[in-house]
């Protein structure tokens, strides 16, 4: 099912402003080592109209510490980012922070502005393959955009996100915002960007899909 926005104008106008934000499993990270988090992504994670301590990514770290978690994460994500912006930046970004795993949250704005599905593809491919190159660990979080960009193109472009998992043979994590974009209570005045109340809400949802996949370094 594909996400509904309200108000598309809104969404194409806001989107795009540009504003920076910065057992039986394998062997889990020594408590005494951290994993690095690198969250390369656009203005869904970083808490555009909110204080960034209010963002989903302040409150997963925060809530890693209180559970003495050993994963520091760092924001890389910047307001209107694609993955044209996220290729150029993300060679920097290895050299800087070192991360051993990073989760890409790219690509919904190069479909807001109709780009081919064929080039995000192969842009997110380059960013999975620079990633990896770096040593680190890729997820690819899957992105969504309003159906009334067309029933054919919104399916490929969604599309590109499981392909591109299955080619890099990486973990895809499902689009954080699919049911809670659907609540105009979780929702900013925009109609776009989930609000404060969301982002715990993203923030446990991520949890869920992250602290054990870099817990045991999968």
């Amino acid at each position: 099912m594909f996400v509904k926005f309200r108000n598309l104008f809104a969404f194409l106008f806001i989107l795009l402003i540009p504003a920076h934000a910065v057992s039986d499993q394998a062997e889990p990270y020594e408590q005494s080592k951290n994993a690095v988090l690198l969250v390369l992504g656009d203005s869904l994670s970083a808490a555009y109209g909110l204080q960034q301590s209010e963002g989903w990514i302040s409150l997963l770290q925060k809530m890693w510490q209180d559970d003495n978690i050993p994963i520091e994460i760092v924001n890389a994500a910047v307001s209107g980012e694609t993955t044209d912006g996220g290729l150029a930046r993300f060679p920097r970004l290895l050299e800087q922070h070192s991360p051993t795993h990073v989760l890409i949250e790219l690509g919904g704005n190069d479909g807001l502005q109709g780009h081919s599905t064929k080039k995000i593809k192969r842009n997110l491919l380059s960013l999975v393959n620079t990633a990896k190159e770096s040593g680190a660990t890729v997820y690819l979080q899957e992105m969504q955009i309003p159906s009334n960009y067309g029933k054919r193109y919104t399916q490929m472009f969604t599309k590109n996100y499981s392909d591109v998992a299955i080619d890099a043979d990486i973990q895809k994590i499902p689009f954080f915002l699919e049911e809670i974009a659907l609540d105009d209570s979780l929702m900013q005045n925009d109609g776009i960007h989930p609000n404060a109340t969301a982002q715990p809400l993203i923030a446990r949802f991520m949890d869920r899909h992250l602290r054990n996949l870099i817990l045991n370094n999968k």
